[in-house]
């Protein structure tokens, strides 16, 4: 049975098209529809429930130790506040799940895992708990929701005193108040526009909501679904767990080796990352054939099988279609022709730069 997040009667009042995702019950998108969402975050600025995702901290003296064992980056060096982006691997290189670790300050750190992997991630880490450190699922207590686009800050700013935003993008102020409710604002987001995802309790997670809605509205500030999340996530060129990497790809053949810290000590998965021959790799395409290229179709170098789509859509701001796939590295190339096989019809395809959309750069 899916379970809800504390704003599923908001979204259900809200017009909100309800859908099981990751075991939760989400909205996949609004009254306005997703073309219409994914442009707001593209221009203006949009609300997403993300509390879904998991919640996890890391307490102990010997917890920075156990994070640089478990993990392929290395948050030696973090501040107060930093976040981290890294991989969590098996032995054999696959990746168990991608996440975010923060320093919340010495001996404390805030894990954010993905949703569909948070029990898995969870047991994953207690398996391997070791020394005097502690790791604790908070995930029911905690509320996320992201606001995102370019009037994120200036929405935000009529809320939070300026002292209080993080300094730096991927860094989190873990002792924020907003509407007199305590919250972390983290300068984050999945989506390629900017912004920042609040953190807060659960039992705060409505009157948060309302009041963003309340607070962005005359700016352009409209709730946003699942569908484009993934819209806006795929333009950026950001992998999905289940899609751009899973237990069968290594973050290596993905393009996550700035993740992968093969110099520190030892981790789980350095021997097989150092030592595997990468044969595939993570590319970004634009279709210039007539159709939409989805996941899980193959990919063609003339009649010769290279590879298989990962992800693929319209991309609503770009206005042509886009995909990613895994293909031989010798194929990889930009520029490159492919094609895809869509329902048995062949589709041309280029392969392109990645990300496919950022903000500092043209269509």
């Amino acid at each position: 049975m899916e379970k809800t997040t504390p704003l599923y009667e908001t979204h259900k009042k809200s017009g909100g098209k309800i859908v099981p995702f990751a075991g939760y019950l989400l909205p996949v998108q609004y009254e306005t529809g997703v073309i219409a969402e994914h442009m707001a975050v593209r221009n203006a600025c949009g609300l997403f429930d993300v509390s879904h995702m998991g919640e996890i901290t890391c307490v102990g003296p010997d917890a920075l130790r156990l994070l640089n064992r478990l993990l392929t980056n290395d948050f030696s060096n973090m501040y107060d506040g930093q976040a981290r982006y890294s991989i969590m691997c098996y032995d054999d290189g696959g990746c168990v799940d991608d996440l975010i670790v923060y320093k919340v300050r010495q001996d404390h750190y805030f894990i954010v895992v993905n949703a569909a992997n948070k029990d898995k991630d969870f047991a994953w880490m207690k398996e391997h708990e070791e020394g005097d450190a502690v790791f604790t699922d908070i995930s029911d207590t905690v509320a996320q929701i992201a606001i995102q686009g370019p009037k994120a800050q200036e929405i935000l700013a009529r809320l939070l005193p300026e002292e209080s935003f993080p300094a730096k993008y991927y860094s989190a102020n873990f002792d924020a108040v907003i509407g007199g409710m305590k919250c972390a604002v983290s300068k984050t987001g999945y989506t390629g526009s900017g912004g920042y995802e609040l953190y807060m309790a659960a039992a705060d997670a409505t009157a948060m909501w309302d009041l963003l809605i309340k607070t962005g509205t005359g700016d352009g500030l409209i709730p946003c679904g699942l569908g484009a999340r993934d819209t806006l996530r795929l333009e950026a060129g950001m992998p999905l767990y289940g899609h751009e990497m899973d237990a069968t790809i290594s973050p290596l053949e993905t393009g996550l080796g700035f993740a992968v810290k093969l110099q520190k000590n030892d981790f789980i998965g350095r021997t097989a990352l150092a030592s595997k021959t990468i044969t595939r790799t993570r590319v970004g395409l634009k279709v210039t054939g007539r159709g939409i290229v989805r996941e899980h179709m193959n990919v063609f170098f003339g009649d010769e099988q290279v590879g298989v789509t990962t992800s693929g859509t319209h991309a609503p701001y770009l206005g042509y279609p886009i995909a990613m796939a895994l293909v031989r590295t010798d194929n990889a190339a930009v520029g490159t022709k492919l094609t895809a096989d869509v329902r048995g019809r062949k589709v041309e395809m280029e392969v392109v730069p990645l990300p496919f959309y950022s903000k500092t750069k043209k269509k």
